[in-house]
């Protein structure tokens, strides 16, 4: 270890990691993760509330699907509202009513969504306002300054992202480096180590040889947590499961594991497997919005004309506010309504919001009580033959293979 690296150990933390338990078979974990806001159960799944808001959602209705830690995106928050204002506040917990916890996502995604708006230096990210054009400059200080005045629980690196499926070996090679020596830079300009945890991202697009020399450097400068990024961009599923077990093989054991950006849940399933605690996307409410309900089923979209006449719930058996029964303290929403509404009003996309919602938080809970009655293998592959009723030729190649590699046999018979 070098006199830098062992400058940077035993960091401040504002969060405790306890294990609650090990899968026996594969990687997966269950743990107690407490933070400044409230404890929050691994593993989990996060919602995005991009702009300080979960599309079609009040933060009472997000608190009742189970919700104890959001995301939102410093990026969009230091355009608007803007510092000023959430320093005037006292922060995005204040400015969006949320009593529970926040992660922000640094603004580092935004180099690749917004591309060909962006150039990237050694300085920063340079890009335009996608609101009114304005040149801006979003550097590693800068957007741990905009972090901790949204006063997030999890603040995120700015790191250097580029697409898995880039062909540019060297510019891969070049953002993983870059990605490290911004995490430096982010170290000190953080002002609130003990009530802000600054999570690292692990960087190297597909190679795993990359992967794991960032992995060495990023467990060097003991983060209190640790993010695995640029995945879910379009690579081979195949491609991104070598990432994500080689990562975690890597990774210490006493420390949170988040993947960005995946929210099907195949693949967080999978990824738990694999050893990954954290996931995110906007999946559940974006396809909430084109009328596809998710269930243990599959994904369903409920502006079909075969759910004119369904007067069942959205999903059987959902214990979410849309689908639990007037008796039982519920809405009683049936596929008809959101048949009638979804493409019509409002209504239907934010009554599937919360159902799709619910959906993925239960699914954690469930795998979640898998783990810890170590019978995490069973409940895969109970899962996976839910999902595809029952038809074992019609699993994904790349599920059983990653799956295999753990200790399950998804093909076996039950």
């Amino acid at each position: 270890m070098t006199a830098q690296e062992q400058d940077m150990v035993a960091r401040p933390s504002a969060l405790t990691f306890d294990l609650v338990a090990r899968c026996t078979t594969t990687k997966a974990r269950a743990a107690n993760l407490r933070l400044p806001h409230g404890q929050v159960q691994l593993p989990m799944f996060m919602p995005v509330a991009t702009q300080a808001s979960l599309k079609g959602l009040t933060p009472k209705q997000l608190e009742e699907t189970s919700c104890r830690l959001c995301l939102n995106n410093t990026y969009h928050l230091g355009l608007k509202p803007g510092q000023k204002t959430l320093d005037a506040i006292g922060g995005a917990h204040k400015l969006q009513s949320w009593p529970h916890n926040i992660l922000t996502d640094s603004g580092g995604f935004q180099m690749v969504s917004l591309l060909k708006l962006a150039q990237v230096t050694e300085e920063g990210v340079r890009f335009l306002s996608p609101h009114d054009g304005t040149p801006m400059l979003l550097t590693p200080e800068h957007s741990i300054s905009l972090q901790n005045s949204i006063g997030s629980d999890i603040m995120m690196q700015l790191d250097d992202v580029i697409a898995t499926t880039s062909p540019d070996h060297a510019r891969i090679k070049e953002a993983m480096h870059r990605s490290v020596r911004w995490l430096d830079r982010c170290i000190e300009a953080h002002q609130n180590p003990e009530s802000q945890n600054l999570f690292c991202i692990i960087q190297g697009g597909l190679d795993l040889d990359l992967r794991r020399e960032c992995c060495r450097e990023m467990v060097a400068r003991d983060t209190p947590g640790i993010a695995i990024g640029g995945l879910s961009g379009g690579e081979a599923k195949s491609e991104f499961c070598k990432v994500v077990d080689t990562c975690t093989g890597l990774l210490p054991e006493h420390k949170p594991r988040y993947v960005m950006g995946v929210g099907f849940s195949e693949d967080i399933l999978v990824s738990v497997a694999l050893g990954a605690d954290m996931f995110d996307c906007v999946w559940p409410t974006r396809t909430a919005r084109f009328g596809n309900a998710i269930t243990r089923f599959g994904t369903h979209n409920l502006k079909n004309a075969t759910y004119a006449y369904d007067f069942g719930p959205v999903e059987e058996g959902c214990q979410c506010t849309c689908c639990r029964p007037p008796s039982e303290g519920g809405l009683g929403i049936t596929r008809a309504y959101i048949h009638h509404t979804a493409a019509k009003e409002t209504a239907g996309a934010h009554l599937l919001s919360i159902h799709n919602v619910h959906h993925l938080l239960d699914l954690m809970r469930r795998a979640r009580e898998a783990i810890v009655d170590q019978r995490y293998p069973a409940f895969l592959r109970s899962y996976f033959s839910g999902l595809y009723a029952g038809d074992k030729t019609k699993y994904p190649e790349w599920a059983v293979e990653a799956l295999r590699g753990v200790g399950v046999n998804l093909l076996a018979d039950d």
